[in-house]
């Protein structure tokens, strides 16, 4: 019988269909990561986030979800891709695979989006990646925070942020970005308890209900 500790011995080196397998029945296990993650998505992440350590793979596995984050901010189509039930199985596996190799991913978030496609779970793609980062950034004894902007940042942007992050926190920051064309600009920045909300959308909310007044 499978076991979570049998099942988190898969390796890059295995067939695709094992992994696929492997991946999907040790996600079923996993409830949560020491609190840090939980539900469906924490369950994927997880078991990614435990096969990517143990293939000595976490920073290429970031890198690759990384870009599929800005990929789904800025693509239409690849959105449709992950969030249409109408695209069947097959298609979707087809269609993703196409994309990983596109966009040059790492082989492990490669089979990764496969096992998402095949189970029909591409639609927790952006909560899955959330999650995956909070389990590399307490791994790094890092603090998270999680971004949400009008448009993607580039990388001068994040680098900026993480600096401001830094100055203000003591300490570095993971950020976890998110994409919100309806705050309009500016951004919402969450480090735990703590918000702050810089967004155009709000600042616009605040003047009109100043002007009520």
């Amino acid at each position: 019988m499978l076991t979570p500790r049998s099942l988190n011995a898969c390796r890059l080196a295995g067939a695709a269909s094992a992994f696929r397998a492997n991946l999907s029945v040790w996600a079923s296990f996993v409830e949560t990561s020491g609190g840090i993650v939980a539900g469906l998505s924490g369950r994927y992440a997880t078991a990614l986030f435990d096969i990517a350590r143990d293939n000595k793979t976490i920073d290429s596995v970031a890198a690759s979800l990384a870009s599929v984050t800005s990929g789904l901010a800025e693509s239409d189509d690849l959105r449709r891709l992950t969030t249409s039930p109408m695209i069947d199985r097959a298609a979707a596996a087809a269609a993703i695979k196409g994309v990983a190799a596109a966009m040059a991913l790492d082989p492990l978030t490669t089979n990764f989006l496969g096992v998402l496609a095949a189970n029909r779970r591409l639609s927790a793609l952006p909560a899955i990646i959330r999650d995956f980062a909070k389990l590399t950034a307490r791994a790094r004894g890092e603090i998270t925070a999680e971004v949400t902007s009008a448009y993607p940042l580039d990388a001068d942007q994040q680098i900026a942020l993480k600096a401001k992050l830094r100055a203000g926190l003591g300490s570095d920051a993971a950020l976890i970005l998110n994409v919100d064309p309806d705050i309009l600009g500016g951004l919402v920045v969450r480090v735990g308890s703590r918000m702050v909300d810089s967004s155009l959308r709000t600042k616009l909310n605040s003047l009109a209900t100043a002007m009520k007044g």
